[in-house]
């Protein structure tokens, strides 16, 4: 594993490749609802963005940056 890679991991231990590239969506919507913080979310979203940039899933990590920002008002 490269030390970005280690770098980018989150307290949950799962880096934005792992959340994002597993075999089934069922996988990869568990992955974006278990992400509880914004810098979790916005390395998440600067993978898609790198890689895939699939429409479907850059709106899920929309829809979970605004359940973030309402927990914590």
């Amino acid at each position: 594993m490269s030390n970005s890679e280690e770098q980018e991991r989150n307290s949950d231990g799962l880096s934005p490749a792992q959340r994002l590239e597993p075999p089934n969506s069922r996988l990869i919507n568990a992955g974006i609802v278990t992400i509880h913080d914004m810098e979790t979310l916005r390395a998440c979203v600067a993978y898609e963005n790198a890689n895939q940039q699939r429409v479907r899933i850059l709106r899920q990590l929309k829809q979970q940056a605004d359940e973030i920002r309402s927990q914590e008002r």
